[in-house]
């Protein structure tokens, strides 16, 4: 191979990296759901980074780990070794907003994560990369992929990584968006449904079917929409 391909193979390497991503931004935004959106970014984060065996996104809300999507059972249980550890780097991510964070050789003994890293390696994993994903108040996403082999992870990864982050931020929020003005549509429907109900069977106004509505919701402490279903599914007045 002589000096002028070997200058050209990045280049061409990363055209095809970016045709893919280009693809993967198609399929994320042709899912219907911010579910299946976080379910295909973790199965094309093991096709877009190399060394990538397995990957998973999930959230950390007040201490608590929420695992959103895995590419399989061992990522799940690294999720739950976090929460129940109280330890590891999305942790450490919720104070310092760390964009991207590397252990890269779970063999060796961790200062910073001294109970964790020894865990993961238990799961057969050899290294880990995770990137943040999105900051919501206390809220933290971030987009985990492991090697079952030490040291894979390289600077090209890092960068894939990174890319593949920006770009599954940018398709789970308008996911994400979607569905929160499809709930917040169906669930104007159902009300405005259980108050023409209470408005046709018992003579109410506009104003006082609402009423009701909210009252009731108040007073059982149950949230508006399940009234709502209520009276529809009964066609009674709920107070």
């Amino acid at each position: 191979m002589d000096r002028r391909h070997m200058s050209q193979e990045p280049v061409e390497v990363w055209e095809q990296f970016a045709i893919a991503v280009a693809e993967m931004a198609r399929d994320l935004l042709a899912q219907d759901s911010a579910q299946g959106t976080l379910d295909r970014i973790v199965e094309h984060a093991t096709v877009l980074i190399n060394g990538c065996d397995e990957a998973g996104i999930l959230t950390v809300r007040q201490g608590e780990v929420h695992a959103l999507a895995a590419t399989g059972d061992r990522v799940r249980l690294a999720d739950r070794i976090q929460q129940d550890l109280q330890e590891g780097p999305c942790f450490d991510a919720v104070t310092d907003r760390q964009q991207i964070y590397t252990i890269e050789d779970l063999r060796q003994p961790s200062k910073q994560w001294p109970l964790f890293a020894p865990e993961l390696r238990k799961l057969g994993m050899g290294s880990m990369m995770g990137f943040l994903l999105f900051t919501e108040d206390d809220n933290l996403g971030a987009l985990n992929v492991y090697s079952h082999t030490p040291g894979t992870f390289d600077e090209t990864a890092r960068r894939a990584g990174w890319v593949l982050a920006s770009h599954a931020a940018v398709a789970f929020s308008a996911a994400r968006t979607h569905q929160q003005l499809s709930h917040a549509l169906e669930t104007r429907h159902e009300i405005g449904e259980a108050m023409g109900i209470l408005m046709e069977r018992y003579g109410l106004a506009e104003d006082a079917a609402f009423k009701v509505l909210k009252k009731t919701s108040q007073d059982r402490n149950v949230k508006l929409r399940e009234i709502a279903r209520q009276v529809c599914r009964t066609g009674e007045n709920p107070s």
